[in-house]
C-alpha cells in the first residue's frame, strides 16, 4: 500500500483534552515516519505551539457566523486539493462539515467526536443531534472511553475505544520542585491540586469546598488550582479570605508537568449533571507522575481509576466525601505512594502513546483496505 495521507480536521487547538491527545497522534505519526499529514483549523487561537514544529501544511477555515452553513465550500476545495486518504474530524461540528464532504470525495471519514460520557444525552440537545446526523455517514467512530460510546449510541460495527495515550517524553525534563514551589509560592509540604478548564464541567467548586473544610479542620496543606476560562471568578469568589494563601489560582500553564510534579494528590471533580469525562488527560498526567487520584465517579473514569487501588472515585458534588479521600492520602503517604505505584504503572501498560499511535495506524489501514478501485480512483482525482 502507497503510504497514506491523513487531514485531520479540529475547530482549533484550544486548552483542552482533545486537542492535547491530537497533536500528542499527530508527534507519534511524525516521528514514526508513519504518514503524511494536513492540519484544518476552524479558529486561530493557538495553545498548542507546538503543533508548529511539525512542519505539516495547516489550514484555517474560518466561519463568519457560529451556524456558517458556506463553510462546507471551503472544506470541499480543501479535500480536493489535499487529496487526503483519511479524514478524521475531532469535534462535532466539524464533523458536520466534513461528513458529506467525504462522501463526496469518496473518502474515509474517522468521526472523533465522541469525548465525553454524560450520564444521558438528551435528543434536543446539538451533541445528540450532530452525532444522529453524522454517524451515518461516517466509516469509523472514535471514543476515548467505552462509557461515551455507549451514551452516544454509537453503531457496534463502526465503534472504536482508543484510549488516550501519554507521553513519557513530557516527563524527561521536569522544572526543580523547589523552583515550582518557590515559582508558585508554595509554602507547605503537602499539596493537593486539581488541573483543568474553568468551565461548567468542570467542578471546581466541590473542590475549593473541600479543600476549605480540610483547612477548617487545621490541616497544613496547599491546593492548587491548574487552568482558565469563564468560571475562574465565580470559582475564586467561593474562596474566603483566611483561605486565600493556601488555597492558589495559578492560572493556564504550558508545563503543567512540573506543577503535578510536587503535588501529593491529584484531584478531577467533575460536573457529572452536565458532563461525563471520557478519558481525562489530567488524571493521566497524575498517575504517570505517580499520583494518587480522587476523581468524580462518571462516565470514562471508573475506566482509568481503579477505586482503592490507583486511588478514590467519589460521588457527584460530594464535599464531605472529596475531603475525607484526599485527607486521607495526605495523612497516609505509604497509602498515597502505593497508589500512585500502582496508578503509573497502568498508564504504562494501558495509555502509552505508542498504543495509541498503533490502534489509529491499524484503523486507518483498515479503513483503506476496505475501499473498492472505483472510491480509490474517485478520492485519488477528488471527483464523483
Amino acid at each position: 500500500m502507497t503510504r497514506m495521507k491523513i487531514l485531520f480536521f479540529i475547530n482549533g487547538l484550544h486548552p483542552g483534552g482533545r486537542e492535547r491527545r491530537l497533536l500528542e497522534l499527530m508527534r507519534y505519526l511524525r516521528e514514526n515516519d508513519a504518514a503524511d499529514m494536513e492540519l484544518a483549523l476552524m479558529s486561530h487561537e493557538m495553545k498548542y505551539p507546538a503543533v508548529l514544529e511539525l512542519g505539516i501544511p495547516i489550514h484555517y477555515l474560518i466561519r463568519k457566523t457560529k451556524k456558517d452553513l458556506t463553510l462546507w465550500a471551503p472544506v470541499l476545495r480543501l479535500c480536493r486539493a489535499a487529496h487526503p486518504d483519511i479524514i478524521h474530524t475531532w469535534d462535532s461540528m466539524t464533523s458536520v462539515y466534513a461528513a458529506p464532504v467525504a462522501k463526496i470525495c469518496a473518502t474515509p471519514l474517522v468521526n472523533g467526536m465522541v469525548t465525553r460520557a454524560p450520564a444521558s444525552i438528551h435528543p434536543w440537545e446539538s451533541e445528540w443531534l450532530r452525532a444522529r446526523l453524522t454517524f451515518p455517514l461516517s466509516d469509523a467512530i472514535v471514543g476515548n472511553s467505552h462509557a461515551g460510546l455507549a451514551v452516544y449510541r454509537a453503531p457496534r460495527k463502526k465503534s472504536h475505544c482508543i484510549y488516550n495515550g501519554f507521553d513519557p517524553n513530557r516527563m524527561a525534563v521536569l522544572e526543580d520542585p523547589a523552583l515550582v514551589r518557590a515559582r508558585l509560592s508554595v509554602a507547605t509540604e503537602k499539596v493537593a491540586g486539581m488541573v483543568g478548564e474553568f468551565a461548567d464541567r468542570k467542578d471546581y467548586a466541590t473542590f475549593v469546598l473541600a479543600a476549605q473544610k480540610l483547612l477548617d479542620d487545621g490541616r497544613e496543606v496547599t491546593f492548587l488550582l491548574v487552568g482558565d476560562g469563564d468560571t475562574l471568578e465565580s470559582t475564586r469568589a467561593l474562596v474566603r479570605r483566611e483561605h486565600s494563601e493556601r488555597i492558589l489560582f495559578v492560572g493556564w500553564q504550558d508545563r503543567v508537568e512540573s506543577i503535578v510534579n510536587i503535588m501529593n494528590v491529584g484531584v478531577l471533580a467533575t460536573n457529572a449533571d452536565v458532563h461525563g469525562e471520557g478519558v481525562s488527560n489530567s488524571i493521566l498526567e497524575y498517575m504517570a507522575l505517580g499520583k494518587p487520584v480522587v476523581a468524580t465517579d462518571t462516565g470514562g473514569t471508573k475506566e482509568i481509576v481503579v477505586d482503592r487501588e490507583t486511588g478514590y472515585l467519589v460521588k457527584n458534588k460530594d464535599v464531605p466525601g472529596l475531603a475525607l479521600r484526599v485527607g486521607a492520602l495526605l495523612d497516609s503517604p505509604p497509602l498515597a505512594r502505593s497508589m500512585g505505584e500502582r496508578g503509573k504503572a497502568r498508564v504504562a501498560e494501558m495509555f502509552s502513546i505508542r498504543r495509541m499511535g498503533e490502534e489509529y495506524l491499524r484503523l486507518y489501514t483498515e479503513l483503506l483496505r476496505k475501499r473498492s478501485p472505483g472510491e480509490l480512483r474517485r478520492g485519488k482525482h477528488g471527483r464523483t
